[in-house]
């Protein structure tokens, strides 16, 4: 990635320092007659038209943007042109200072030279960071064409040629791996709907259950860690763009017919959906009251070594599993459980005041990850769902566009801090051995659909009134009558 690291990248409220530094790094050069309709405030770029930040965007001779200004231009320029548009238009500009320096002087040529190697590095920085913007044929002709004019600049030692050349095969590379992840995704878990395992004709010792394979809660919670990472891994800046330009469609409403559908959020959140039904199944399935209070404890504590990892998003499915209806209605069951430890859980993700208390153990798990010596103590997983929202709102309350016709580039500097933290944390090495057993359980065990769970949690403990009643006999009914 050619993103700066947590260290230089400023956790500031509006990303001012950011924005201090957005065009030019420490200094920001004399662009002359270029860029003129910017807005700055106290320094800080806040605004401008889309053909100003392209021009801020491509290098000159006696320039280059710092690289979180090219990080978020090209994250949130897709709001507003389509990729290969993007790359028609820093063509052209690249083909104006060229032209520029094509006097034939030797120090002319020093200086094409320069200007070459650093269009190349920009070139670069976007493939590397951005590699689906390249997916359909448009971008790739535009990226070769600035490709070739390039080359033109050092075409005695072949130097640009060999580099642009590693480039694009390492590009190629990067868009043939995610399309084999796409194609072999994993499949949705569908819930169990066979009356003879939802009604519990089998004997109890026969069942398999996740005890029977991880008794451990460390272990359980570290492998859950391991799956966590695997998926994060797989999610992309422009996949979490989407949250907004797929909200507009494009400026103008145009639409962006040509993105993707973004699967891998789509399998994430899938993922916290079948962890929760899993924790709920698990529970509810269980005959012998004992057991099942033995279950419900288990679970308590993985999601609080989740807490203590730093696995917010695990610990969070592990909660709303044991707060479905099913389980919580199970009384005789948790007037046994020793429930202080899941008290101190529920108020971690306890959801009054926008979930300050949940935010408040994410920023101390950030901050933790920033001064880490070891992958273990960098983990950080925040809660999806939220982590969406957070974005989802950012978009919301803020305008794309100024009443002037500017584009907001300040909303687009906050978009792009937290997707940049998100980044920043999904590229951690997961510091825990795979235990193969233990997760094929977690990935591929039988999970019940909310009817199914209901019925489980009746025949655990019976209809309380006759409301429950009711809802016993109709959901039997309804699963015995069914083919």
């Amino acid at each position: 990635m050619v993103l700066q690291s947590r260290e230089t990248m400023p956790q500031t409220p509006i990303f001012s320092s950011m924005l201090g530094s957005s065009c030019s790094g420490q200094v920001q050069p004399d662009m002359g007659e270029r860029c003129v309709d910017p807005v700055y405030q106290d320094g800080n770029l806040v605004s401008g038209s889309l053909e100003a930040l392209i021009e801020r965007l491509v290098p000159t001779m006696d320039y280059y943007p710092d690289r979180t200004y090219i990080f978020t231009f090209l994250l949130s320029s897709r709001v507003f042109i389509h990729p290969h548009e993007l790359l028609a238009k820093v063509g052209q500009i690249c083909i104006k200072q060229k032209q520029q320096l094509e006097t034939g002087t030797e120090a002319e040529k020093a200086k094409l030279k320069s200007f070459a190697a650093k269009i190349i590095q920009l070139l670069k920085e976007w493939t590397e960071t951005f590699p689906y913007d390249f997916q359909d044929e448009k971008s790739m002709k535009e990226l070769k064409e600035i490709a070739h004019r390039i080359t033109q600049c050092d075409e005695e030692n072949g130097t640009v040629k060999k580099i642009i050349s590693q480039m694009t095969q390492n590009l190629l590379m990067a868009l043939s791996a995610r399309s084999q992840f796409q194609e072999i995704r994993e499949k949705f878990r569908q819930p169990v709907t066979d009356k003879g395992t939802i009604l519990k004709t089998k004997p109890q010792s026969t069942q398999k259950d996740i005890l029977s394979v991880c008794c451990d809660p460390l272990i359980l919670a570290q492998q859950l860690t391991y799956i966590e990472l695997e998926r994060v891994s797989n999610i992309y800046p422009e996949d979490l763009m989407q949250i907004v330009s797929h909200m507009d469609s494009l400026d103008n409403h145009k639409c962006r017919s040509d993105v993707t559908k973004t699967y891998n959020l789509e399998a994430y959140d899938n993922w916290f959906n079948c962890l929760s039904m899993l924790v709920a199944t698990e529970i509810c399935r269980i005959v012998k009251k004992k057991q099942r209070t033995r279950m419900v404890e288990f679970f308590i504590d993985v999601a609080r070594e989740c807490f203590n990892i730093g696995n917010f998003n695990s610990m969070m499915a592990i909660i709303s599993g044991m707060n479905l209806s099913p389980v919580a209605r199970l009384k005789k069951t948790w007037s046994k459980v020793k429930t202080a430890k899941f008290d101190v859980l529920e108020h971690h993700m306890d959801p009054s005041s926008n979930f300050c208390n949940y935010r408040t153990a994410l920023q101390g798990a950030a901050q933790r990850s920033q001064t880490a010596n070891s992958n273990r103590e960098k983990i950080v997983i925040p809660v999806f769902n939220l982590f969406i929202k957070d974005i989802y709102f950012l978009h919301k309350i803020h305008t794309n566009r100024l009443p002037n016709g500017q584009i907001n580039f300040k909303k687009f500097w906050e978009i792009s801090r937290q997707i940049h933290d998100f980044l920043t944390w999904k590229q951690v090495e997961c510091p825990f051995e795979k235990d193969k057993k233990i997760q094929t359980y977690l990935l591929t065990a039988p999970i019940y659909s909310e009817e199914a769970l209901f019925i489980a949690s009746f025949e655990s403990e019976g209809p309380e009134n006759h409301m429950e009643k009711d809802s016993w006999k109709t959901l039997r009914t309804t699963l015995l009558n069914r083919a």
